[in-house]
């Protein structure tokens, strides 16, 4: 029973029935041993872990600082590359709008050449045109004058009995003829206008 008072107290006897020490107590031993371990402890870890540390830091930040250096030169190279880029399409869009305009002056040219040849043409068709009906009037004056001619000699032989068929008579009196029948027609249009 006793044990059972001394353990309810949190003491237990000694040998000599005297209290044990206190185990919270200061106890200048321990308390030297203590220091020197934590010392060499902390010497151990500022000797070989904290170099370690540093340098594991070391290379993390020089890994991110290449990192952001090859990021920072993909960007420069990315914004020249892209750069060059509207620069051609800049270029190509002119290029278009020159190719493009000369397409148009091309096509007023093309237009032009083709109204004046279609103009030529015309031209050509209509003195054409012309020169042949030109000749076709004159094929039927020269048929008309033979014709009238040879009514004339005939009406005129009938008239004054005798014959004309002397042809430079015959002739003369065509000419005669068809001068008076002009200048009454000259006469007749004149006083018209």
């Amino acid at each position: 029973m006793q044990n059972l008072i001394f353990l309810a107290e949190g003491t237990e006897p000694t040998e000599g029935g005297h209290a044990p020490e206190n185990p919270l107590g200061f106890v200048p031993v321990e308390f030297a041993l203590s220091l020197v371990v934590f010392g060499l402890l902390l010497f151990l870890i500022w000797k070989f872990v904290a170099p370690r540390f540093e340098q594991t830091f070391a290379e993390r930040t020089q890994a991110i600082e290449g990192g952001i250096a090859a990021a920072e030169t993909k960007q420069a190279e990315a914004d020249a590359k892209l750069a060059e880029l509207e620069k051609q399409l800049g270029d190509a869009r002119h290029e278009a709008a020159r190719i493009r305009e000369e397409a148009r002056e091309q096509g007023a040219q093309i237009v032009a050449e083709m109204r004046e040849t279609a103009q030529a043409e015309s031209a050509r068709i209509v003195e054409h045109g012309k020169a042949q009906i030109e000749a076709e009037r004159q094929q039927a004056v020269t048929s008309l004058r033979a014709e009238v001619g040879t009514l004339a000699t005939a009406l005129a032989g009938r008239i004054v009995g005798e014959s004309l068929e002397d042809e430079a008579r015959q002739r003369r009196v065509v000419e005669r003829f068809l001068a008076d029948l002009e200048a009454s027609n000259g006469a007749a249009s004149g006083s018209v206008n």
